[in-house]
């Protein structure tokens, strides 16, 4: 494997893919190297155990059986999901109300380039500071029309809604809570993603073996089946990903992805192994 500063120069995640400041425990520069995947520890959104300790109390006092409820009724209860009314929300903007966490999630899933994707792809960016590298087209550049498309659908998702990111801040934190109960003691888990061409990802170091170091967009999509990933591609990226580094995966809230045993990956510059079907 290649290890951080052997085939490149200068901090393994680029100066331009991400912020100076973000909402967690670990600066981007961190959380987002290499040195990050070998070696994780925990990211923590600020504030938010803090604010919600009530709900994490009640998690841990449930049955594995229980969790996912108790967790789904009280962002329901919290966020007053279901009487929009007393929010505040009425005519057309009622039904802006209603994109919340589960609408945002499963967008994802059918087009990770549409608004529901954008509005995943900006909350990753103002909680760990990794900028986005794509959406529908490179965002490289800042200045480019792409980026400029890419912050109107993020303003438009987020338009109107319930504290919409204050609802996958606590998706993301009771993924890892669960994680940490179901997995004691694990700090990663091999996941895999089908891509047709290595020339699609900004790849920053070559070794041995089709070991390559390369930057993520700031959140993707891999499956825990290699054979899954297969139909997606014509190689398979295999990918030692950090537990903490998990926003969501099919199973932890029953009928929110169905199928393909995806994982939803925060990015950063990772360590593959590149193989042929």
């Amino acid at each position: 494997m290649l290890q951080a500063g052997e085939t490149h120069k200068g901090p393994s995640l680029p100066k331009d893919a991400r912020l100076p400041i973000n909402r967690c425990n670990l600066p981007a520069v961190v959380l987002g190297s290499l040195t990050y995947q070998q070696y994780p520890s925990p990211l923590l959104l600020d504030g938010v155990a803090e604010l919600h300790r009530n709900l994490f109390q009640r998690l841990s006092a449930a049955t594995s059986e229980t969790r996912a409820e108790v967790f789904r009724d009280y962002l329901t209860v919290h966020f007053q999901l279901e009487w929009l009314e007393e929010m505040g929300f009425t005519g057309h903007k009622k039904s802006r109300a209603k994109a919340n966490y589960v609408r945002m999630i499963r967008g994802w899933s059918f087009d990770s380039d549409s608004r529901e994707g954008a509005v995943l792809k900006g909350w990753v960016e103002s909680r760990f500071g990794l900028m986005p590298r794509y959406h529908g087209q490179s965002l490289r550049d800042p200045s480019s029309d792409a980026y400029r498309r890419y912050l109107e659908m993020r303003s438009h998702g987020l338009y109107g809604t319930n504290a919409l990111e204050s609802q996958l801040d606590l998706v993301y934190a009771y993924c890892q809570q669960e994680l940490a109960l179901r997995h004691p003691g694990a700090r990663h888990v091999t996941l895999y993603r089908g891509v047709n061409r290595m020339a699609d990802h900004e790849v920053l170091g070559k070794g041995e073996g089709g070991s390559h170091v390369i930057l993520l967009n700031n959140i993707s999509s891999f499956t825990h089946s290699r054979e899954r990933a297969c139909e997606f591609g014509d190689y398979i990226l295999a990918v030692d990903v950090p537990l903490t580094k998990i926003f969501f995966h099919c199973g932890l809230l029953p009928g929110v992805l169905q199928g393909e045993d995806e994982f939803l990956v925060i990015g950063g510059v990772v360590d593959v192994t590149l193989s042929t079907i």
